[in-house]
């Protein structure tokens, strides 16, 4: 007995032995895991700090966003034809901050900065220059901003005001690809040629010849009733029943006021916008521009020109058909004062509309496909571009034509595109000389991707 017992307890002991190594060999396994995991977190932890974007204060909060949008365009303008590969100004590439704060339950500050990105400009490159004007980086919004809900928001600083966008509205969201009323931003730069090959201004070369984006708002490219971004104080309503309401004041001197609408009824979404703008800038294109802003200086007297625009949109939510329409008009007052219209009763008015109608509809798991056509329609009445006979642009007509499709990518917050474009145009010299120019066709497809 006492043999057998003492062999099994040798045999515990032995095992409680081994057991005891075991443990404090896995502890020390253990110790040793947990150290090279932990040192492994830390590096990674390290490399997170050194990526993120830091903020200076933990009351305002940041957020970072933007897109890039790249294309390959082709054209052909009735005797040259040629491609490249542009930034797509219909909705360029860009990166933004903004943010807010809580000031109390009703009032909170907020801020916007923005940059717009070219690295080539798909609306001012022509014939002799592949790359256009307008590269690299510019400013697009500086502003801040406090918002009430009861008493609606007050900006101050670079930003749009209420005609900022009034012709373009479009619930398909076509305008990220190819705005409807928009014409320039498709090589609108492109010089128009006479039906013997030569530019308006006779010679083989771009430089001082009418452009497509010349015969519009007077040369700027801009259509007639829609405005831009400047320095400015900017009041919007709160939102009553769908409807805001906007007035801005910038520059020397330029003041806007406008409404807006977005709603839902009986199936159908809505969304419509109207303003009305002055401005007696000299010089430039600050504020909206006039006609003649740059030449009137000369003669002592402020620029002085109206400017009425807007649009609407409509889709139905069932079917996804659409339909988007846009007009607005600039009447220049003072144009009859500039040296080169003196006396000849020219007229004061540049006026557009524009049409787009097609459908969307999430035929494919990958997202929303749309279809649409589009008709732009530009008259122009005198205007101080140099047409290139010795006279100025006394009158234009033009005529754009689109076809296009869009294809969300849900996964990767991207749409690819495909455009078709064919532009007619003429125009009137002061010397008397017409021109019915060549017809321009252009094809352009890519992709705009947002993060």
């Amino acid at each position: 007995m006492t043999g057998g017992f003492m062999t099994s307890a040798g045999r515990l002991s032995l095992f409680a032995a081994a057991s005891l190594l075991m443990l404090g060999g896995t502890s020390a396994g253990a110790a040793d895991l947990g150290g090279n995991c932990c040192a492994d977190l830390e590096e990674r932890i390290a490399e997170l700090e050194a990526t993120t974007a830091r903020k200076g204060n933990r009351k305002v909060s940041l957020q970072i966003g933007g897109q890039v949008n790249q294309a390959v365009l082709f054209w052909d303008d009735g005797f040259e034809s040629n491609a490249g590969v542009y930034t797509n100004d219909a909705s360029r590439s860009r990166f933004r901050f903004r943010g807010d704060a809580k000031i109390n339950s009703d009032l909170k500050a907020g801020y916007l900065l923005e940059i717009g990105v070219r690295s080539a400009n798909s609306k001012r490159f022509n014939q002799d220059d592949h790359s256009g004007t307008g590269l690299g980086m510019d400013l697009r919004h500086s502003t801040w901003y406090i918002d009430s809900k009861s008493y609606g928001r007050v900006w101050m600083g670079l930003t749009g005001g209420a005609s900022e966008g009034i012709t373009e509205i479009n619930l398909a969201g076509t305008g990220d690809v190819a705005k409807f009323s928009d014409a320039e931003d498709m090589g609108g730069d492109l010089a128009l040629r006479r039906a013997d090959g030569f530019y308006s201004n006779g010679a083989l070369t771009a430089a001082g010849a009418l452009s497509i984006r010349r015969l519009i708002r007077g040369g700027s490219g801009n259509q007639p009733g829609e405005g831009r971004r400047y320095d400015m104080v900017r009041y919007d309503t709160p939102e009553i029943f769908g409807f805001t309401g906007t007035v801005n004041w910038g520059a020397d001197d330029t003041w806007e006021m406008g409404l807006r609408y977005k709603g839902e009824l009986g199936g159908f979404k809505l969304a419509a916008g109207i303003a009305y703008g002055e401005s007696s800038e000299n010089g430039g294109v600050v504020g909206f521009e006039c006609t003649s802003n740059v030449t009137i200086a000369a003669t002592g007297k402020d620029a002085k020109c109206n400017q009425l625009g807007g649009s609407a949109s409509v889709m139905h939510v069932a079917t996804g058909l659409y339909a988007n329409f846009a007009a607005g008009y600039m009447e220049d007052e003072q144009i009859q004062f500039n040296p080169r219209f003196a006396g000849q009763n020219v007229d004061d008015r540049q006026e557009f509309w524009a049409l787009e109608a097609g459908i969307q509809q999430k035929w494919f798991p990958l997202g929303k496909t749309t279809l649409f056509g589009q008709y732009y329609d530009h008259t122009g009445g005198a205007s101080d571009q140099a047409f290139g006979d010795g006279g100025r642009l006394l009158s234009s007509n033009l005529d754009i034509y689109s076809l296009g499709i869009m294809q969300d990518i849900d996964a990767a917050a991207m749409k690819l595109y495909a455009i078709y474009r064919h532009v007619e145009a003429d125009a009137t010299s002061t010397t008397g000389t017409q021109l019915n120019f060549e017809d321009v066709d252009m094809f352009m497809t890519g992709a705009v991707i947002k993060f």
